[in-house]
């Protein structure tokens, strides 16, 4: 605004201030309401076959990769003491922003390689790959123009994104950014942690200057690192951000590109760790953590994202793997609850994943190479009670149903017990994942009940699956 309009009495005014302050008064009055009239813009409108053919790879892929990792993973889970860290180490043992800043200067990953990485996720069936590009910590793991806390500030001095996105487009791996809403480290982020105190001192932070920060980085994120997937937001439940600032952010990524898909985190209204939203709430899809729905979620879109130990980011002292087994078995259950699986590994700090996540991602491998078709493109089970195990469906271009049993516990002398009417016994041929060319009997039994004779003992002691296809 022109200094002589501010200060009544400075030579050439024309106007006194007493007559420009209700002109002021209208001009406030009139952005406030361009700008809640701007945030309560609906979200991004679409048909159901718009939705469908944008959300199509996703629904097909159900097994993806998490990676947690950045700054936190240099004191590998530990500080004075205590291993029981990860990725929030920064505010759970309250260390001071001058002291967590020295892991920048400590963070050398030497022994990264992007192509090893992205080779892994794909030979363990994965279909994309869902990386921090900055977690609470504020910190980037890609060359950004708008702050000096990122990758190219350390040591290492290499865009990491930059080299796993053109990993992921050379092996046909859909690469997908997490990016966290909360930031620790920005000074114009609120608010403020509790137990920092006079380390930090608000002074002139201005949250929406930090949300503008946060788009910048999201236009870069977008326009330099060739197709992503999906835009993963987290961090969402502190009180300054609201449900009409997740709207505006939702409407902000699809102007960026039409086609990203967005989960429900931009917004806010999760219910916990359950991770579904409310009707109203912005969100391409549901994102329950640690747990899986007990029934699934009909006609909804979820991902179930889990760690493989406790921990998201590297701890050095987290030994408790969950078994190989316990995975397999978990992604079944979800695909044939109709969700995906994203799976998380929180790489050490020289560049490498952790030897048990390797060893799990190579034995997840060997049984997908097998029974991957069960998992790709299939839909939730249509058979209510399944004790022997899990089924998961996927509809041919004929219109017909091929049912794919994982079945987890061999039933007695080999005998398969299916519902009455589930299928025609006569249009369909029964084999074995695990050994296509030998076909099984199918005979109605007791009140029509579809009996299906397996081998007296299971090929794969984990899940074997068994394939029920229409006759040609």
């Amino acid at each position: 605004m022109p200094r002589q309009l501010w200060e009544p009495g400075t030579e050439g005014n024309t106007m006194s201030f007493k007559k420009l302050v209700p002109i002021f008064a209208a001009i406030v009055i009139l952005q406030f309401c361009a700008a809640t009239a701007r945030a309560a813009e609906p979200v991004v409108q679409e048909s159901k076959e718009a939705r469908d053919a944008r959300m199509g790879w996703w629904r097909d892929a159900r097994f993806g990769m998490f990676i947690h990792w950045g700054l936190y993973a240099v004191p590998a889970g530990e500080w004075n003491g205590k291993t029981t860290y990860g990725e929030w180490i920064r505010t759970e043992a309250e260390i001071p922003l001058a002291e967590y800043e020295k892991f920048r200067d400590q963070f050398n990953p030497v022994k990264f390689d992007a192509q090893a990485w992205v080779r892994m996720a794909k030979a363990a069936g994965m279909k994309y790959i869902t990386i921090t590009s900055k977690h609470h910590d504020g910190f980037s793991l890609f060359d950004s123009k708008h702050t000096d806390w990122d990758v190219m500030s350390t040591p290492f001095q290499r865009d990491i994104l930059k080299e796993l996105s053109e990993a992921c487009a050379a092996e046909g791996i859909t690469l997908c950014f997490y990016h966290s809403i909360m930031d620790w480290h920005h000074s114009d982020y609120l608010p403020r942690r509790k137990w920092e105190g006079e380390q930090r001192p608000v002074g002139d932070a201005d949250y929406g200057r930090y949300v503008e920060y946060m788009k910048h980085q999201l236009e870069e994120l977008t326009a330099n690192y060739g197709k992503i997937g999906v835009l993963w937001y987290d961090g969402e439940w502190e009180h300054t951000w609201t449900h009409e600032r997740g709207l505006d952010l939702y409407n902000f990524t699809r102007g960026l590109d039409p086609e990203i898909i967005v989960n429900n985190r931009v917004d806010k209204g999760r219910s916990g760790m359950a991770g579904m939203s409310a009707e109203g709430s912005a969100g391409d899809f549901g994102t329950p953590e640690q747990e899986i729905p007990a029934t699934g979620l009909p006609g909804k879109d979820w991902e179930t994202c889990m760690t493989m130990n406790n921990h998201w980011g590297y701890n050095a002292h987290d030994k408790e793997f969950k078994s190989t087994q316990d995975l397999i078995r978990k992604l079944a259950d979800i695909a044939s609850k109709g969700g995906n699986f994203l799976l998380n590994v929180g790489p050490m700090a020289n560049g490498e994943f952790p030897p048990e996540s390797v060893q799990r991602l190579q034995e997840i491998g060997a049984w997908m190479d097998v029974n991957g078709q069960s998992i790709y493109g299939t839909q939730a089970s249509p058979i209510a009670e399944t004790p022997w195990g899990r089924c998961t469906q996927k509809l041919g271009a004929n219109g017909k149903t091929t049912l794919y049993l994982h079945v987890f516990e061999w039933p007695r002398k080999g005998l398969l017990v299916l519902p009455a009417g589930l299928i025609d016994p006569g249009t369909y041929r029964a084999t074995l994942l695990a050994s296509p060319g030998t076909p099984l009997t199918i005979e109605k039994g007791k009140k029509d009940r579809l009996h299906i004779q397996l081998p007296d003992t299971a090929p794969d002691a984990i899940d074997t699956v068994l394939m029920l296809a229409p006759l040609p």
